[in-house]
């Protein structure tokens, strides 16, 4: 019977091996990759920002991309060759005003590739720039990766578009996008396209500086209320708002009929969320984190309540820099070998090597960095002394590339909705008493009583916001 006795040892020497496995790796033995020397999935390190980078520019990408359809399907009929503003129009009387030449003048006045194109086909230069931007920015939405070049590429091409649009592009977000995708360029490395570069981490400054963005868009937002319409004083301005927006959406009609205190509540949060919050982005990480929370929730407010373009969604972006990986990292699958995974291993690898060689590349890297900062403050003057000024001014630009720029919305508020209604006749004889004529019916614009409000936000139709601006001049 003994030499039976190793044969029975060998099942039970695999049994407690299989319960020691089930129990957990053993003390002292290496952990797994990604996993903490406990066994666990390993969290995240606050104070990178690779995750961030690639968040931000999805974000970035899909406002683009936003921008460009709306480009391409209202451009020629609002500033192409038979549009009721033709750019070609416009930039000869540009050229005029500056001696009949294309000089640095005429360009510098309005930036624009569209000086380097046949202005005999305006109609198809101007289809061009809104396919070229939406495929770049179709392709940074879907792979979450981009260089400098296609960054800038998006950057000269609505750039070109808004210096052309006229009254067609003089909102505050058409600017605002602008100095967001300025900033949007120093955000990835010049040449590579992968979602994370090791050799060019996200830069502090150029999250600084969509963190000192997102502060003057909001500080100059609650600002230009305070010194403007007196309900915003009283707290009553959103007793009239809903009804009297630009363009309502279906939400609108039943927040209007809420009762007094909470529109009361509503004005009071927004005065908090706009002159107080703002500087939370600089005490500390926690409150950075806080600040950019309550701004997005903010804004997923106002995009509920009502159709303003695509900008809320763009205010959304710099907020994102308020985050890092740490706080993003829910947002991306735990698999091995996908984006958390690896920057889990990245992060390892900084902790053990936390100082990587400085090389040509990354010394250029960060005199481009530098300079920019060093832009970004000096635009920043005239912003901050209008932002203090008594007699502030909103959505306006001091340089002509609009890389920094003064914002502010709904400094007053319209108390009654007035409505410019076009008429039509197919009658033959117009004058005639005997002839019917019928209302022109707008995209999204209020206008049949019957007819329920639009819901197409980001998406937004020029002409429709414009006919609001039309009323609001002729009731004042």
């Amino acid at each position: 019977m003994r030499p039976d006795r190793p044969v029975m040892a060998a099942p039970e020497e695999s049994l407690r091996k299989r319960k020691a496995e089930a129990a957990g790796p053993v003390h002292g033995s290496p952990p797994g990759p990604g996993r903490d020397p406990a066994g666990c999935p390993a969290r995240l390190r606050a104070g990178t920002f690779w995750l961030t980078r690639i968040v931000l520019l999805r974000a970035l990408a899909f406002v683009y991309c936003v921008a460009f359809l709306v480009a391409l399907h209202q451009n020629k009929q609002l500033i192409g060759d038979r549009g009721l503003l033709p750019c070609s129009t416009y930039l000869r009387s540009v050229q005029r005003h500056f001696r009949g030449q294309v000089s640095w003048d005429a360009v510098s006045y309005a930036p624009t590739i569209l000086w380097l194109l046949d202005w005999s086909h305006m109609d198809s230069n101007l289809d061009a720039l809104a396919l070229l931007g939406l495929g770049i920015s179709s392709f940074i939405l879907v792979f979450g990766c981009a260089n400098m070049i296609l960054m800038a590429a998006l950057w000269v091409l609505y750039m070109s578009l808004v210096n052309v649009g006229q009254i067609w592009y003089s909102f505050g977000w058409e600017s605002q996008l602008l100095e967001t995708g300025f900033l949007g360029i120093f955000l990835c490395p010049l040449w590579t396209l992968s979602p994370l570069p090791r050799g060019t981490p996200t830069s502090r400054i150029v999250l600084w500086g969509f963190r000192w963005l997102i502060f003057r868009i909001m500080l100059g937002a609650g600002l230009i209320k305070i010194r403007g319409d007196r309900c915003w004083r009283d707290l009553t301005c959103m007793d009239f708002h809903y009804e009297t927006q630009p363009v309502p959406n279906p939400m609108a009609y039943f927040l209007h009929r809420s009762p007094w205190w909470f529109h009361h509540f509503e004005t009071f949060s927004n005065h908090f969320l706009e002159l107080v919050v703002p500087f939370f982005v600089f005490l500390g990480r926690r409150m950075c984190v806080l600040h950019g929370a309550l701004q997005i929730l903010f804004q997923v407010v106002l995009i509920i309540s009502g159709n303003l373009s695509f900008l809320n969604w763009l205010t959304i972006v710099p907020s994102l820099a308020c985050f890092d990986d740490a706080t993003l990292g829910f947002l991306f699958p735990a698999g091995p070998g996908g984006l958390k995974d690896r920057v889990l291993k990245m992060q390892e690898e900084e902790t053990r090597e936390p100082q990587a060689p400085l090389t040509c590349g990354r010394m250029a890297r960060r005199t481009a960095n530098l300079a920019l900062g060093v832009l970004i403050t000096w635009l920043s003057i005239p912003v901050v002394v209008n932002l203090l000024s008594p007699q502030q001014v909103m959505n306006s630009s001091f340089n002509p590339l609009r890389i920094v720029n003064t914002y502010g919305a709904f400094g007053s508020i319209t108390k009654e909705r007035t409505e410019v209604i076009l008429q039509g006749t197919a009658s033959s004889n117009a004058s005639s008493p005997d002839a019917e004529w019928e209302d022109y019916e707008f995209k999204c614009k209020p206008g049949n009583l019957r007819r329920r409000p639009c819901l197409i936000s980001p998406y937004h139709y020029r002409l429709d916001w414009l006919m609001w601006f039309a009323a609001f001049q002729m009731s004042g």
